[in-house]
C-alpha cells in the first residue's frame, strides 16, 4: 500500500503527491553614485555576495558604466538581508552606496 490507500469500503484511491512550489526570486542590484569608490564596491561584492575578484570587478564596472549591476538572485528573505548588509557596510565606511530588490 505504498502508492495507494485502501478505503474501508474496498475502493482504492491513488496517492496524491504534494506540489512543490519554489520561492519567488529577487535580483539584488547595486546602484551607481558619485561618491562610493570602485574598490569599496569590489569589497562589498566579494564579502557580501561572495564573488571572486574577477567577477566582482566585472559587476563593479557594470555599476560604474551602466549605473547598475546585478549582484545575485535570491529568495526574498536572503535578498533582503543582502541589501541590508550592503547598506550597513556602506554606512560604516561613510559611503552612500545603495542596493535594491527587483522581482525576477
Amino acid at each position: 500500500m505504498s502508492a495507494e490507500h485502501q478505503r474501508p469500503e474496498g475502493e482504492i484511491l491513488d496517492e496524491t503527491r504534494p506540489t512543490v512550489r519554489h520561492p519567488d526570486l529577487y535580483k539584488v542590484v547595486l546602484l551607481n553614485d558619485d561618491y562610493t569608490t570602485m574598490d569599496f564596491v569590489v569589497e562589498v561584492l566579494e564579502t557580501v555576495f561572495l564573488k571572486r575578484p574577477a567577477e566582482a570587478h566585472r559587476i563593479m564596472m557594470l555599476v560604474h558604466t551602466q549605473g547598475r549591476g546585478i549582484c545575485g538572485v535570491y529568495p526574498y528573505e536572503i535578498a533582503e538581508t543582502k541589501v541590508a548588509s550592503v547598506h550597513a557596510l556602506a554606512r560604516q565606511h561613510g559611503f552612500p552606496l545603495q542596493a535594491t530588490l527587483e522581482a525576477e
